[in-house]
C-alpha cells in the first residue's frame, strides 16, 4: 500500500452478521448481490458507504453530471448498517430551530428548516418518479406529551417559527391527539404535516437499484482497508483497489472507529426497536392513523408507527453507549431492551397485549455535540470529503447530506457549499473514560427524572441538572 497521509484505518469495517427486520423483508424480493471488487479499477469519484448518504450523493451527483464515473464501495450489503435499521420516520429539523439559530444565525436556521421540510417531499417525488415501492406515506408526525411535565414542550419553538413565517406545527385538542395517535396515554400534542414514514430497507435497496440504473458501479462485500491521500486517491479493499479523482467517506457511525481524529466528534448510542406480528384488524380499531409517526417529549423519545402490512413498530433511543467510537457486538444482535420496549408498546396499546413480537433489533446512532450532521474535507485534502453525525434523525436529512456532498464534489458555489454545516465538527466530547462514564451518568439521571415525572413526582435536583447536559451533548433530539 502506498504510504501517504492516511494509509490504514484505526479499526477496519467489519460486515454485520445480523439482518434486521426491514432488510430481511427488502431482500425477500430484492436479494441480488452486487459483485465484490476484484482487481484494480479507476473512476472519477469513489464513495465509501452504501447507505442513504452514499447513495443519495451518487444519485444527485449523477443527476447533475451523468458523464461522471462513480464507484460505491460497501463493506457488507447496501443498507446493512443504520440505513436499514432505523424506525423509518422521515422527519425534519423544525423542532431544533432554536439550536440551529444559536449555531448558525436566524437566516441560515430558516433556510435549513425549510430545506429539511422540502426534503420530505423531494424523497416522495423521487420514489414516485423511479417507482421505488418504499411504502412512503406522507401523513405527518405527532409530537405528544405522556405526562403533565411534557405538556407545552414545543410551544416556544412553534411561536418562534411562526414569527419567521414558518407554519410547521398545529396544536390539536387532547381528544384529537388521542384519536390520531391511537393511545389515551398521549395527553396533548402538536401535529406537523411535514413528515412521513417509509420502509427503510425498501428505500435503501430502491436507491441502490436506481443508482445502478444510472451507471453507478456498486461493489458490495468490499470493505475499505485504507487509502492514500494523493491525487488521485487510491482506495484499497481485500480484493482490489479504486483509483479516483475524488473520494467521499460516508460510513456514518463507523467513522469514529475508522479514524482516530473523529473518535471524539460523536457519541455512538443505540436506537432499539420491536415490531409486532401482523394485526391489521386491531390497528384499524385503535390506530395510529395511516402512516402517522408519533413521538413523545422525552429526552430519549419513544416513537412508534404502523406499517402497510398491519404491524406496529416501537423504538427508543439512548440505551447502549459505545466505548471509544467502537461498535460492540450488542449493536448487531437482538435488542437487550426488547422486554422493556414490548412493555412500553403494550402500555400505549393495551389492546395489543396478546399480539406477539415478530422481531427486535438495534442499531448505532452517531450523535454529534450539536445534534446535527457535519461535513468537510478530510485532513484538509481538497478532493476527499466526509459527512456524518445525523444524531438519530437521518432518513430525511440524508437527502440533504447528498445535496451537500454532491455540491462539494461538483465544486459548486451554492447555499450548500457555503453552509456552516461544511466546516467539520463544531465541538468534541471528552476523551474516554470520561465520555463513556459521563454518558451513562446522564442517561441514568434522565431515566430517573422521567420516571418521577411519569409518576407525577418532583425529580431530584441532581437528576434535573444532569439531564440538562443531554441538550448540550446532542442527545436530546426529538427526531
Amino acid at each position: 500500500m502506498q504510504q501517504n497521509q492516511t494509509d490504514s484505518l484505526a479499526t477496519p469495517y467489519t460486515p454485520t452478521a445480523m439482518r434486521p427486520f426491514w432488510i430481511e423483508q427488502a431482500l425477500f424480493n430484492d436479494g441480488d448481490l452486487a459483485p465484490a471488487l476484484h482487481g484494480d479499477t479507476q473512476a472519477d469519484i469513489c464513495i465509501v458507504g452504501g447507505g442513504y448518504t452514499g447513495l443519495w450523493t451518487a444519485i444527485q451527483t449523477k443527476q447533475h453530471n451523468p458523464a461522471l464515473d462513480i464507484v460505491i464501495l460497501e463493506g457488507d450489503l447496501c443498507g446493512a448498517g443504520a440505513s436499514g435499521r432505523n424506525g423509518g420516520c422521515v422527519l425534519t429539523w423544525s423542532a431544533k430551530f432554536f439550536t440551529l439559530r444559536k449555531l448558525f444565525g436566524e437566516s441560515e436556521a430558516i433556510r435549513l428548516v425549510k430545506a429539511s421540510e422540502a426534503a420530505v417531499q423531494q424523497i416522495a417525488d423521487f420514489c414516485r418518479a423511479h417507482q421505488i415501492d418504499a411504502e412512503f406515506r406522507h401523513d405527518g408526525t405527532l409530537y405528544t406529551a405522556t405526562n403533565p411535565a411534557q405538556i407545552g414542550t414545543l410551544d416556544p419553538v412553534m411561536q418562534a417559527l411562526q414569527a419567521c413565517g414558518i407554519q410547521s406545527y398545529f396544536k390539536l385538542s387532547p381528544q384529537e391527539v388521542a384519536r390520531r395517535s391511537g393511545s389515551a396515554k398521549n395527553l396533548a400534542g402538536v401535529f406537523s404535516p411535514h413528515a412521513a414514514t417509509v420502509h427503510p430497507g425498501k428505500l435503501v435497496r430502491g436507491l441502490r437499484r436506481v443508482a445502478q440504473s444510472m451507471g453507478v458501479r456498486i461493489y458490495e462485500r468490499s470493505p475499505m482497508l485504507g487509502f492514500d491521500c494523493g491525487q488521485p486517491v487510491n482506495v484499497y479493499t481485500p480484493g482490489g483497489s479504486v483509483t479516483a479523482s475524488k473520494l467521499v467517506l460516508a460510513t456514518n457511525a463507523w467513522m469514529a472507529g475508522m479514524f482516530a481524529q473523529f473518535e471524539r466528534s460523536i457519541v455512538i448510542v443505540s436506537s432499539d426497536m420491536v415490531i409486532t406480528e401482523k394485526c391489521p384488524a386491531l390497528l384499524a380499531q385503535t390506530g395510529p392513523a395511516g402512516g402517522l409517526s408519533v413521538l413523545d417529549s422525552r429526552t430519549f423519545v419513544y416513537y412508534y408507527r404502523s406499517t402497510t402490512d398491519g404491524r406496529l413498530m416501537l423504538g427508543k433511543g439512548g440505551n447502549t453507549f459505545a466505548w471509544g467510537g467502537r461498535l460492540p457486538a450488542v449493536f448487531d444482535q437482538r435488542s437487550p431492551y426488547s422486554g422493556e420496549l414490548t412493555a412500553a408498546l403494550r402500555g400505549f396499546f393495551p389492546s395489543l397485549a396478546g399480539v406477539p413480537m415478530t422481531a427486535s433489533w438495534n442499531g448505532p446512532s452517531d450523535r454529534s455535540v450539536t445534534g446535527f450532521p457535519f461535513f468537510g474535507k478530510f485532513n484538509g485534502s481538497p478532493h476527499i470529503y466526509y459527512g456524518f453525525g445525523y444524531s438519530g434523525n437521518g432518513v430525511g436529512p440524508c437527502y440533504m447530506g447528498g445535496q451537500i456532498l454532491s455540491s462539494l464534489l461538483l465544486e459548486q458555489d451554492n447555499a450548500w457549499t457555503r453552509s456552516p454545516l461544511t466546516h467539520g465538527p463544531l465541538g468534541y466530547f471528552p476523551p474516554e473514560p470520561f465520555r463513556y462514564v459521563g454518558s451513562l451518568l446522564v442517561r441514568n439521571a434522565i431515566r430517573r427524572k422521567e420516571r418521577a415525572e411519569d409518576q407525577q413526582r418532583q425529580p431530584w435536583l441532581f437528576d434535573k441538572l444532569l439531564s440538562k447536559l443531554a441538550n448540550a451533548a446532542g442527545k436530546a433530539d426529538k427526531a
